[in-house]
């Protein structure tokens, strides 16, 4: 069992992933490249900015200090958002001893690189164990303790199973799995077809739309996952159907809720100025195309979203588009 643990950020994951671990009885420190909050966070042991009301337990501690944050630590957790990973640990690299495994729960794909979160990781800090938890896991759903189910996911067993024991308790199950790829994958592309649901949402396109909308999404994501080389599988289980439904539906959902507003008529700099935290989905979405063009793989659903958010689109006829492309078989 792991006794002490790293995590890499402060934002809403990193809260509670902290918070999660230190239920378990293991001992965390907490790192964050913004001294002020890391400040606010040691004197009020709360984080109002991602957040509000959470109280963070006492087994947490906070730095500022990229050395101290890995001090004693067996396992480490990289809780930043895809598109900032390579500056935070750029920051962190020269600190980082090399040998302490590395989960992510970024969900997102590297827009210049087009690297996921592991991936990034390793890029920038050379070959290390790492690992992804993903799945249908709302942040603020998980702060109150209400049940969730996850994947735990690394190519090496052994891997995926400490940080399994590592997180797992009453409320939160966890599963492994070794196709990182896939599981990865399906975090990022997830967002995509979130972005839409929440177009379909502001422009009250009703239930059999989103329901479509969903299980085409899942086809499609699906298909990419395949041409990469990941397992079919993955896409039907907790990080890719699982975790699609969760974040197309959640009221709270980052996505979802973005896309909503960009379909009531807001501009996506609109949008993103108006929230607080980052919106994975917008950014990934440059990324899912581009490798979908790599691999050849057709993604209208994609291509709709992103000429929505990057060529200036009317959200109604790119609706119309998907709803009259020639008919064909189910496939």
């Amino acid at each position: 069992m792991v006794d002490q643990a790293a995590v890499i950020g402060t934002g809403q994951m990193a809260t509670v992933c902290s918070a999660m671990l230190a239920e378990r009885g293991i001992h965390v420190r907490m790192w964050g490249a913004d001294r002020d909050l890391i400040g606010a966070l040691k004197s009020t042991r709360r984080n109002e900015r991602y957040l509000p009301g959470f109280e963070i337990p006492e087994r947490v501690s906070f730095t500022h200090d990229p050395t101290a944050v890995f001090d004693g630590a067996e396992l480490v957790v990289s809780a930043v958002p895809c598109q900032y990973m390579r500056k935070a640990w750029r920051r962190l690299a020269g600190a980082y001893p090399g040998n302490i495994p590395i989960v992510s729960v970024a969900k997102g794909i590297e827009n210049e690189t087009l690297l996921r979160p592991t991936q990034i990781v390793t890029d920038v800090v050379g070959i290390v164990p790492v690992a992804a938890l993903s799945g249908p896991s709302v942040a603020a759903e998980l702060a109150r303790h209400l049940p969730a189910t996850v994947v735990a996911a690394s190519v090496d067993a052994e891997l995926a199973k400490i940080t399994q024991d590592a997180f797992a308790s009453q409320w939160f199950r966890v599963y492994t799995n070794t196709d990182l790829l896939g599981v990865e994958l399906a975090g990022a592309t997830k967002n995509v077809i979130a972005l839409a649901a929440g177009i379909l949402d502001g422009l009250n396109a009703g239930d059999n739309a989103k329901a479509s909308l969903l299980t085409r999404g899942l086809v499609e994501i699906t298909r990419l996952g395949v041409a990469m080389g990941a397992q079919r599988e993955t896409f039907a289980g907790l990080a890719g159907v699982g975790d699609l439904v969760t974040t197309c539906v959640s009221p709270v959902g980052r996505n979802r809720s973005a896309g909503e507003l960009i379909g009531n008529g807001k501009s996506v700099k609109e949008v993103i100025d108006s929230t607080p935290w980052v919106i994975e989905g917008i950014p990934t979405t440059k990324s899912v195309r581009a490798l979908a063009g790599r691999y050849d793989v057709e993604m209208p659903i994609t291509e709709a979203v992103h000429a929505v958010l990057f060529e200036g689109r009317d959200v109604i006829a790119s609706l119309s588009e998907l709803m009259s492309r020639k008919l064909k078989c189910e496939a």
